[in-house]
Order: structure tokens, then C-alpha cells, then sequence
């Protein structure tokens, strides 16, 4: 109860900011990146690690830390973005994904995904997390029952997924991972592209991929 009386203000908050973002981001063509603009971040995140879901080359140039909540319509969006991405830029570009399950059902569809990754290792994390953005469609729409059916749709043991995620034992590492951002008062989705030297451009909310694709090609050599 105490944790629910933290997060409701907090979400009205995040609901003010996904409308002004529907605003902003409405058109898919209203953000235009100026090369030279200050993207630079002026906070510090937490460091990749070996515990970070990790997608493409550990040798990527450059790595992109997307915050996100997997309820969030904007963080749909951009989940098609990040992939068109990689698919872009092959392996110079990676990608890791942070919870930050601000909608009602999201913490729980947090632990599912991460319980994908106990079961399947990394991939299985990836490819459940591909599939839960493609069936949901955002702002708690998601049945809890479609959870299961994700897991057996990516292979993964229907008892064992079952009894990981009943048990809520990834429950206290999406709590985490809410509390090291919910202190920047920030929005979902809300991405850093990092350079090998440590260098940091933010990525504001669902920016269209025209602008993401010339933030990285201006850090790129």
C-alpha cells in the first residue's frame, strides 16, 4: 500500500507528460534534430554492466539506455524505432533496455520478461519483450492471461515461466530499476545514447526515427 501511495502521484504526473507528448509526437514528424543543439545529459545514469539486457555487439561504438514501460503507447512506438535501428546500424549500435513500469500492470509484465531471461538467457528476455510490445496495445489494455501465452509462443516452459512468475521473485529488481529513475522526474520512453569515450545524448520521449537516426550519425566516425 505504502509503494502504491509513491507511485500514484508520480503517475499523474507521467500521464500529464504521455499527453503532452501525444502533442508533441503526434504527427511522428514534429521533433526536428538541429545538428550542434545541446543534447548532452546532465544527470548520471547507472553504468552498463554484465547485468544489463544487452542487445547486439559488446563492441557496438555506441550504446543506447532506453528507459521504458511496457504499458506505455510512446514506448510501443519507440520499441519499432530501436529495432529499425539495429537493423540500421548492424553492429555498431547496441541496445539496453531499463524498467520503468510507471502503468498498473507494467511491474508484473516486467517480471514476466524478466523471468523469460531466468528461463531463456538473454535472447529469450529480447524475444519476449518483442513480443509483449506487439500484442499489447498500451495504457494497461494487456490480459494478464496473455502473459503465459507469450512465454509458449517463444518456447519457453509453460510450468517453469508459471512458477517464476507467481513466486515475484524479480519483483524487488523492477522496483530497482524504478527507483534509480524515478528520481529524474522524467517520462517513458526517455533513451542515452553513450559513446565509448562516455559521452551522453539524450533521446526525449518517441522521437521519430529521422531525428534518432541523426543523433547517431552526428557521434558516429
Amino acid at each position: 500500500m505504502q509503494e502504491n501511495k509513491f507511485l500514484v502521484p508520480f503517475a499523474i504526473v507521467v500521464a500529464g507528460g504521455l499527453i503532452a507528448g501525444a502533442i508533441y509526437f503526434g504527427t511522428g514528424t514534429s521533433a526536428t534534430y538541429v545538428p550542434g543543439q545541446s543534447t548532452t545529459q546532465t544527470f548520471k545514469i547507472a553504468p552498463v554492466t554484465e547485468k544489463d539486457h544487452y542487445r547486439g555487439s559488446r563492441s557496438a561504438e555506441l550504446v543506447i539506455i532506453e528507459y521504458s514501460d511496457t504499458e506505455c503507447p510512446w514506448c510501443k512506438v519507440f520499441h519499432n524505432t530501436m529495432l529499425e535501428v539495429l537493423r540500421s546500424y548492424g553492429n555498431r549500435v547496441a541496445w539496453v533496455y531499463r524498467h520503468v513500469p510507471y502503468h498498473s500492470l507494467a511491474p508484473k509484465e516486467a517480471e514476466a520478461t524478466e523471468c523469460a531471461a531466468e528461463l531463456g538467457g538473454n535472447q529469450s528476455f529480447w524475444n519476449y519483450v518483442d513480443k509483449l510490445f506487439e500484442t499489447t496495445n498500451s495504457n494497461d489494455s494487456l490480459d494478464s492471461a496473455e502473459l503465459p501465452k507469450i512465454a509458449l509462443a517463444i518456447g519457453l516452459d509453460l510450468e517453469a515461466f508459471n512458477q517464476c512468475l507467481s513466486s515475484g521473485r524479480h519483483s524487488e529488481l523492477v522496483k530497482e530499476n524504478l527507483q534509480d529513475f524515478i528520481k529524474f522526474k522524467m517520462g517513458t520512453p526517455y533513451s542515452v545514447i553513450l559513446t565509448k569515450d562516455g559521452t551522453q545524448t539524450i533521446i526525449n520521449g518517441a522521437e521519430p526515427l529521422a531525428t534518432v537516426k541523426a543523433k547517431i550519425d552526428s557521434l558516429l566516425k
